[in-house]
Order: C-alpha cells, then sequence, then structure tokens
C-alpha cells in the first residue's frame, strides 16, 4: 500500500505528465501554423511520451492500493516567437519536470517506500533522454540561424521521428 504523502506527490506528477502533453500539443499546433509538418510530427510524438509518463505513474498508484485524483489541467502558453523559442522553452521545461522527479525520488527515499524509488529510477533515466533531445535541436536552430533551406532540413529530419510505446512491463509499471 502507498503512503499518502507519495500518493499525493504521484498525483501532482501526473497533473504535471499531463500538462507536459498539453504544452507539447500547444507546441506542435503552433508549427502547424507555421506549415513545419515534421516540427509538428516531433511535438505530437512528445506529447505521446507524457501521456504515456502519466499513465504510468496512474497505473502504479492504483497497483498499490492508492487513489488517483486528477485536477484540473493549466493552459499552456500558445505563442511563440520562433522555432528555436519553443525547444529552448521544451528544454527549460523539462530541467523543470527533472527537478521533480528528483524531489518524488527525494520523497521515496524519505518515507522508505522501496517499491517507488525503484519506479521512478525510470524516470530519473527517461528526464537525462527529454532534456537532451529538446537541448539538441535548440542547437541545431541556433546554427541554423535564418536559413529557410536548413530550417527545411531539419523538419524533414523531425519528421522521420516516431512514437515508440514502452515495453508492456515497464508500460505497467515495472509489474
Amino acid at each position: 500500500m502507498i503512503g499518502r504523502k507519495m500518493q499525493d506527490a504521484l498525483n501532482s506528477q501526473i497533473n504535471a505528465e499531463l500538462y507536459s502533453a498539453y504544452l507539447y500539443l500547444a507546441m506542435e499546433a503552433y508549427f502547424r501554423s507555421l506549415n513545419l509538418p515534421g516540427f509538428a510530427n516531433w511535438m505530437r510524438v512528445q506529447t505521446q511520451e507524457e501521456i504515456v509518463h502519466a499513465m504510468k505513474m496512474y497505473d502504479f498508484v492504483n497497483s498499490r492500493a492508492g487513489r488517483v485524483v486528477l485536477e484540473a489541467i493549466a493552459k499552456p502558453p500558445v505563442d511563440f516567437k520562433s522555432p528555436l523559442a519553443v525547444f529552448e522553452a521544451a528544454y527549460k521545461h523539462e530541467q523543470k519536470v527533472t527537478g521533480l522527479i528528483n524531489n518524488l525520488v527525494d520523497l521515496a527515499i524519505k518515507e522508505k517506500d522501496h517499491a517507488a524509488n525503484t519506479f521512478l529510477q525510470w524516470f530519473v533515466t527517461e528526464q537525462v533522454e527529454e532534456e537532451k533531445n529538446s537541448s539538441d535541436i535548440a542547437g541545431k536552430l541556433r546554427l541554423i540561424k535564418d536559413s529557410a533551406e536548413a530550417l527545411y532540413m531539419l523538419d524533414k529530419e523531425l519528421a522521420m521521428r516516431v512514437f515508440t510505446p514502452p515495453a508492456a512491463a515497464a508500460a505497467q509499471g515495472g509489474a
């Protein structure tokens, strides 16, 4: 059975993960408005990943006889200055999520909740990838500057990203 503090913290993180999905969906809409379908695709895949993250936590709380309580999801920004500004915002957001995940691990350790600690290690590793992905694209966009040709080529590259759900065992909280 999950403790109340851990349950409440995971419920808060479920909301944060769903906000992340909402944020990336807003970014996808922005890229669609710019006729950058590859960038939009990248954000759609990111949206799907964030939903998986939320559902992993949802399932984990339920599997530990906890109670999931869903709260309202905040409205994400809808206007951005540029593709670079979007990926800089995505990187900053992922850094914030990393901090939230680290706080959950700290709580699991404090509460001596070994199951939660073990479960959360997947997210710790995942956040390294999340930060790197958005940072790498922001770096490419800085190199591109105002080159329409390079932006077009990067759009084609980002169109190749495909959503790959995690393995069944991992999707169920490692069970």
